[in-house]
Parts: C-alpha cells; structure tokens; sequence
C-alpha cells in the first residue's frame, strides 16, 4: 500500500505543477518549437504518461520458473537421500531409501489405511481449527476493544501460545476419556491463541489516522471496529491464521499419537505410532511425509491464494494496479 500512495501523490503532485504552469505561462523566449516531435502536444498525453508509469505492472519470475525450482530442489532432497540409504546405512530397516518408503506407501494406500488415516487427521484438523476460529476471532475482537481487557487477559493468551500443546493431553484424556473430544480439545488449546495473537498484532499495525478519520465521519466505536480497524488489520489477521493452523496441525498430531484406542479413529498420528510398536521404520517415514504433504497442500490450496488475492487488491502483489 505504502508503494501505491506514493505513486499516487506524486502523479497528483506532477498533475498540478503542470497546471501551475499552463496557468502562468512561461515567456516567449522559453517557449519550445510546437513543430518540434519531442514537444508535448497536450497536458493529456503528459498525464497519460504519468497514469501508465504509475499502472506498469511489476516484473514477476515466470510460471515454469516457479515450477520447476521447489521440484528441482525436490529431486536433489530425494537423490541424496536414496544415495545416503544406498551407500551410508547398512541396514535399510532402520533408515529406508525414498523407494522403499514410496512401496510401503503405495501398500498402505491399497489396503486403504493411507487413506483412511488422512481423511480422519484431515477432517479433524479442520472441524478444531474452524472451532479455533469461531472462538478465536471475538475473543480477539473483544481485547482490541477493550484495553482494560487486553491488559489483564494479553499475558494469559500468550502465555497460552508458548504452552507445548502436547502438555494438555493427559489432562484431556482424564477429562474426555479416549475420545474424539480429547483431540478437539488439544487442537483448540493449540490454534485459539494463536488467531487471537494474530488478530491483535494486526490491529496494532493499523495506523491511528484511520480510527481519527472514522471519528470525523461520526463512525461509532463499533463501525470503527467493524469497519475501519478489522479491514485495515486483514494481513496479520491471515498471519495468525496460518499460524493457528499450523500449531492446529501440531496438536492434533501430538494427541493422536498419544491418545489411542478407545473410540478414537484411526490417524496419521495413529499410523504414526503403530509403525513405531512394529519398529517398522518405512511406515513411520511414510507416515512422516503424509503429514508434510498435507501440511504443504493446505498452504498451497488455501492460505497461499487468500494472502496473494489479499495483497493484490492492497497493490501490494507483483503485477497488481490500483
């Protein structure tokens, strides 16, 4: 944004210094040639020149580029590895190559554990993160609100935030049982400081000129806040998004490798911990790159669109215009 209203007042700057000058005209000697082709016909063309500067989209790396370095870089990873599995283990069951995990992979894929263990992390994972949120975003909008508020609660929820999720599953377990509940539970203690420690970093990025301005225009405290401050605040607001989905992620991780049996559905944390009790290396490998490529598609699928579409309507984004 701070780019744009640069531009911007400099091109409205330029517009009225050639305004002053076409009202006080300059004397004849000065006058350039009107059949010289470099002379300016009109002020348009000179404010069409200004408009086009100020809309020239930024130079981006190109689509294969991006494409192909993360895979290249990938392919380089997964070379190493298979060498390091190769010619620097001498037993593969205590450090499988990437193609012995890719055919235990593909095993549990068609005897449908894979499968039914992403679908229940997943659905997990987003039903305690959608809770987060649902409780996360007015607790957050209530301490913006409120400084007294903020005060007294601010050092509790950051407090929350450093607090290793994993410290609440045995209290969970003696709470809930071995139950669905027990992980909701973790998952919520995990992401909801984190929303709200992202909403409030947001709103005190908003500059205090805004708040001034709505009070100028008779805007209440709560249009203020509704319609001034949460806007204005989306950016770090999405930061703390990101960020309670990831510590979302983690504690769900943590509680279904801890909690299991009961009427607890099988996990990847679950597959996670059955690989370790059958000291069957490939499986936990396996498991391990389960969880990072769902951890990398939900940043690729839904966070990574949100903050590009946020930037570019801010003008912000490579290529966006105002």
């Amino acid at each position: 944004m701070p780019t744009s209203i640069t531009s911007a007042t400099a091109t409205a700057i330029a517009r009225e210094r050639i305004t002053a000058c076409a009202g006080d005209p300059a004397p004849a000697d000065d006058i350039e040639d009107p059949d010289n082709p470099e002379h300016p016909d009109s002020l348009g063309e000179l404010e069409a020149g200004l408009d086009r500067l100020q809309d020239t989209p930024a130079t981006s790396r190109p689509p294969v580029g991006r494409i192909l370095l993360p895979l290249g870089t990938l392919a380089g990873l997964l070379s190493l590895w298979q060498l390091a599995a190769w010619f620097g283990s001498p037993r593969a069951d205590l450090f499988p190559g990437p193609l012995e995990v890719l055919g235990t992979a593909a095993e549990l894929a068609a005897d449908g554990r894979l499968a039914e263990a992403v679908f229940t992390s997943l659905q997990r994972g987003v039903l305690g993160f959608l809770l987060a949120l649902a409780i996360g975003t007015p607790l957050g909008l209530l301490l913006s609100a409120s400084a007294t508020l903020r005060r007294g609660l601010g050092p509790l929820v950051s407090g929350l935030q450093v607090l290793p999720s994993v410290a609440w599953v045995p209290a969970a377990i003696i709470w809930f049982g071995l139950t669905d509940a027990t992980v909701f539970f973790v998952v919520l203690m995990g992401a909801t400081p984190s929303i709200v420690n992202g909403f409030l970093s947001g709103v005190d990025t908003v500059p205090p000129q805004y708040r001034r301005l709505g009070t100028v225009l008779g805007a209440s405290r709560t249009q203020q806040l509704l319609r001034i401050v949460l806007p204005a605040a989306l950016p770090g607001y999405l930061a703390g998004l990101k960020q309670g989905w990831a510590f979302s992620w983690r504690s769900l991780m943590a509680a279904e490798i801890i909690a299991v049996g009961g009427s607890i559905g099988f996990g990847l944390g679950s597959l996670l911990q059955q690989g370790r009790d059958l000291s069957q290396m490939a499986v936990v490998v396996s498991a391990i790159m389960a969880i990072l490529a769902v951890g990398i598609a939900v940043e690729l699928l839904v966070f990574a669109p949100l903050e590009r579409r946020l930037l570019r309507r801010r003008g912000l984004a490579p290529g966006a215009t105002r």
